[in-house]
């Protein structure tokens, strides 16, 4: 383990993160559906010691599981231009997977209509893009065991923790408020942002078809780029030291540039 590495922990209710005291960039990770801070705590060690992790928590998971998950998108991401604050002090980029993509991108768009901060970069991940939710099949009207097996077929769980009914009675309220949520949220028309947008994806995934991906490039005017993997909607699970290193490579390629010139 490298003598730069340090754990994700929960420093506020909204805000975990991996103190890197040298770093030069933080990563602000948004989860996905059902899923809390904790999904991003491998990626901590795996990033180079310019960046320092830090991911958002949500109610209703993990540390907040007493909490009720969210119900509208406007409050939450008020909130979150907020409470995120304390990490957006210095260069900083995010990362979104599915709905937490969403979320990302809404928050970076509050940022900017107030004067900043303003992300160096949006990575979403695995979503289609605005307009476009509606190519896919829609979940949060499924049964429980409907949607459990579902997200079993997505791989976003483990089959045998799947057979565990008191695990599912406490993950399947949020997952189905998460989907819920962003199921239902429709992100309005907009002036485009000026942080650049790279769209991330499994080749093989029925939850963010490739053909929904590329009209992302339509919410920028700066660089427009996208990276796709073999897998489904849950590639960056089975890829994540590749992921993060593609992250990285892109965060820091115009600081290495400029020591190249």
């Amino acid at each position: 383990m490298s003598a730069e590495f340090a754990e994700l922990v929960a420093e506020t209710p909204f805000i975990w993160r991996a103190r890197r005291p040298g770093a030069r960039h933080r990563l602000i990770c948004f989860p996905h559906a059902g899923a809390g801070a904790g999904a991003y705590a491998d990626w901590a060690e795996l990033l180079p010691p310019e960046i320092e992790l830090a991911a958002v928590q949500l109610p209703g998971r993990q540390n907040r599981i007493a909490e009720d998950p969210p119900a509208a998108v406007g409050p939450l991401v008020r909130v979150l231009t907020q409470a995120l604050r304390p990490v957006m002090d210095g260069p900083f980029s995010f990362f979104g997977h599915s709905g937490g993509a969403t979320l990302a991108f809404e928050v970076a768009r509050a940022l900017e209509a107030k004067g900043g901060p303003r992300p160096s970069r949006l990575f979403l991940s695995a979503q289609p893009a605005p307009g476009l939710l509606g190519e896919v099949a829609q979940l949060h009207d499924l049964t429980d065991d409907e949607l459990a097996a579902e997200i079993v077929r997505l791989g976003g769980i483990e089959p045998e923790i799947a057979e565990d009914e008191d695990v599912m009675d406490s993950l399947l309220p949020t997952l189905r408020a998460d989907f819920d949520l962003w199921e239902n949220h429709r992100i309005e028309p907009g002036p485009r942002l000026a942080t650049p947008i790279t769209v991330l994806a499994g080749d093989d995934d029925p939850r963010a078809p490739l053909d929904t991906l590329g009209p992302w490039r339509e919410q920028t005017d700066a660089g427009f780029d996208s990276r796709f993997y073999a897998g489904g909607h849950f590639y960056f699970l089975d890829k994540t030291a590749e992921v993060v290193a593609f992250i990285s490579q892109t965060l820091l390629a115009p600081e290495m540039a400029g020591r190249a010139s």
